[in-house]
C-alpha cells in the first residue's frame, strides 16, 4: 500500500502538469485574495479572510477534479488496472492508497494559504486583531469539503476509462452536493427546505467556519467520505 502511494505522489510531480495545477491554484487564489478589487481583503476594510473561505470551494470544485481524474481512469485506459488488480493488495487498499495521496496533494495546495493568515494578523489595527477560532475553523473546515470533494473525485474515475469523462462528472457532482442541495432548499418551503438543506455540503462548511467544530457536521462530512469511497469499491467490484 505505501507502494501505491508513493508511486501516485512521483506520477503527479513527475510531470509538469502536476505543478502547473497547483501553481493555477496559489495565483487564483492570490488574485481573489489580494488582488480582485471586489474581494480583496486591502479593500475590505477589515482584518479577516473571508474571501479566501468563501471562494475556495469554488476553486475546488474544479482542481480537486482535475487531480484526482487520473486516479482510477487512467489505469484502465493503459491497461495497468488488471495488473494492479492482481498485487497483493486488495480493492479496499488500492482506493484508500489512491485516496491518501490525493489528500497529500490536497494538503500541499492549502497550506501555502496559511501565508495569509500571518499577512492578516499584521495588517490587523491592532496587530494580531484576527478572528483566529474562525479563521481555523473555517480552514479546517475547507480540508474537510477538500477531502469529500476528493473521495467523489475517485468515484467519478471508478466510473470511466476517460479522464474528460471522469472530470466532468467529478465537477458536476462537487457542484450539486456543495451548491445544488443549498438552492434546492431555498426553493423549497417549511421543515423539508431544511431537511435537504442539511445535506448540502455548505450548510456543514458554513457551520465549521463559525469556528465551532461540531461533532455533527464532522460526522456527516466523514460519512460522505467513506459513502463515495465505498461507492467506488462496489463500481470497481461490478466492473
Amino acid at each position: 500500500m505505501k507502494s501505491l502511494f508513493l508511486k501516485e505522489i512521483n506520477a503527479f510531480f513527475g510531470s509538469l502538469l502536476g505543478f502547473l495545477i497547483l501553481a493555477m491554484f496559489l495565483v487564483a487564489m492570490g488574485l481573489i485574495v489580494w488582488v480582485f478589487p471586489e474581494t480583496s481583503v486591502l479593500d475590505y476594510g477589515y482584518a479577516d479572510l473571508e474571501p479566501l473561505f468563501t471562494y475556495t470551494p469554488y476553486v475546488f470544485t474544479f482542481l480537486i477534479p482535475a487531480l484526482s481524474m487520473r486516479a482510477i481512469a487512467e489505469e484502465r485506459k493503459n491497461n495497468t488496472w488488471e495488473l494492479l488488480r492482481t498485487s497483493p493488495l486488495s480493492l479496499v487498499q488500492i482506493i484508500l492508497a489512491k485516496y491518501l495521496a490525493l489528500l497529500l496533494l490536497i494538503l500541499l495546495a492549502v497550506i501555502p494559504t496559511l501565508v495569509y493568515y500571518f499577512s492578516i494578523l499584521q495588517l490587523g489595527d491592532p496587530a494580531g486583531n484576527l478572528d483566529q477560532a474562525g479563521f481555523f475553523g473555517s480552514w479546517i473546515g475547507l480540508l474537510m469539503i477538500g477531502a469529500v470533494f476528493g473521495a467523489v473525485g475517485i468515484f467519478s474515475s471508478s466510473l470511466s476509462s476517460q479522464q474528460v469523462v471522469a472530470f466532468v462528472m467529478g465537477v458536476f457532482l462537487c457542484f450539486v452536493l456543495y451548491f445544488g442541495f443549498s438552492a434546492l432548499a431555498d426553493l423549497i418551503l417549511g421543515d423539508w427546505g431544511y431537511w435537504v438543506e442539511e445535506v448540502s455540503l455548505s450548510f456543514h462548511y458554513i457551520n465549521l467556519s463559525r469556528g465551532v467544530i461540531d461533532s455533527g457536521d464532522v460526522f456527516f462530512l466523514i460519512g460522505m467520505i467513506w459513502l463515495f469511497l465505498g461507492l467506488s469499491v462496489l463500481v470497481l467490484k461490478n466492473k
